[in-house]
């Protein structure tokens, strides 16, 4: 395996395990809601960061954009859009569903969905040359996404069995149908979820190339495409938290709380670099990188997940079927990124 294509599974599984452990921040809140996080966080992560990382590294990055075809950046935005939405649906599950099992269904079936779509509507630039589900790296792809979708199976099963057995004490002041509910929130965002690395394989070729034409570092230029693809995903993660923020009249929360938004800011931080990882990731391993890279993100991101879910005491108190069910997902969603690493190897060499 070329050094690159190492290094690339190396970015790719960091920024799954950080963006799997990013909500951390949030159990540290005490006064601030959906509304207060989200806004705040949602603001720092997917417009001021991209951005401000973009101006201080790519010269002349605004004419850059403009030699974009506008149709190009409005793809990307919806597909962003679409995450966007994704996002809203998951942080709402978090408190409805629990973390852990949020992200066991919402990564299976957006690694289904983000992992095979690549292979046959090919996206842009080296990613164009990824081989079909046929050949031998797309079967080999193919058996990862299965094995994966094992693994988050138990992984939910495993959340199931928690949620019944800590029902009596975790569960007594919940909502009727607000489990049911939100498992069918989480089914729609994972579908949704797969608009993250859609924004980047099927537009970054254009857009990295006009920044690089002025100047740009491979790295800062891959940085930039998150700067102008992002807008979409910006638009629903803020205005939805400010309609909150305006109809609860819940404003002045937060310029009582400097803690917390401190915390905000630090899990905005934590939403965007794993952004900057896939994308760099994605590139480094080649034509077949807008595939494999997302699912290793997607199986990453939920070991990281029940990492969180264990050091916050989601398991505290569980014991039997439902630990060993989630010690087995553990052990089979490794299993599936290094088929999805040995489906990788079959391609090509990694881009540049």
């Amino acid at each position: 395996m070329q050094d690159s294509v190492l290094t690339g599974l190396i970015v790719a599984t960091l920024s799954g395990l950080v963006m799997g452990t990013s909500p951390w921040p949030l159990k540290l809140m005490r006064q601030f809601q959906y509304e207060h996080f989200a806004f705040i966080s949602m603001l720092f992560a997917l417009v001021i960061c991209p951005w401000a990382t973009t101006l201080s590294l790519c010269p002349d990055a605004l004419a850059a954009v403009q030699t974009v075809e506008p149709g190009l950046l409005l793809k990307a935005n919806l597909f962003s859009l679409a995450w966007g939405i994704a996002q809203v649906l998951a942080l709402l599950c978090f408190v409805r569903i629990g973390v852990s099992l949020t992200y066991g269904i919402l990564c299976a079936i957006g690694a289904c969905v983000g992992v095979l779509t690549p292979m046959v509507l090919k996206a842009s630039g080296v990613f164009a040359a990824a081989p079909g589900l046929n050949s031998e790296a797309g079967l080999t792809v193919l058996a990862g996404v299965g094995v994966m979708v094992v693994g988050v199976y138990l992984a939910s099963l495993a959340g199931f069995g928690r949620e019944k057995m800590l029902q009596p004490t975790a569960h007594s002041g919940a909502k009727v149908g607000g489990f049911g509910l939100g498992l069918v929130m989480v089914v729609v965002a994972g579908v949704l979820s797969a608009g993250w690395g859609f924004a980047f394989a099927y537009c970054q070729g254009p857009i990295i190339a006009a920044l690089k034409a002025q100047g740009a570092a491979d790295f800062a230029a891959s940085i930039a495409v998150w700067a102008v693809a992002l807008g979409g995903a910006a638009l629903v993660n803020t205005l939805y938290p400010a309609y909150l923020l305006t109809k609860n009249r819940s404003w002045a929360v937060l310029a009582a709380n400097p803690k917390e938004i401190l915390l905000a800011l630090l899990y905005g931080l934590l939403f965007f670099i794993p952004s900057a990882l896939l994308g760099k990731g994605m590139l480094l391993l080649g034509a077949l990188g807008a595939s494999v890279g997302f699912g290793v993100v997607q199986g990453t991101l939920i070991l990281g997940g029940q990492a969180l879910g264990f050091l916050s005491g989601e398991w505290r108190g569980v014991s039997g079927k439902p630990r060993v069910h989630i010690y087995l997902a553990i052990g089979i969603l490794v299993l599936s990124m290094a088929v999805l690493a040995l489906g990788n190897s079959f391609t090509t060499g990694p881009a540049k």
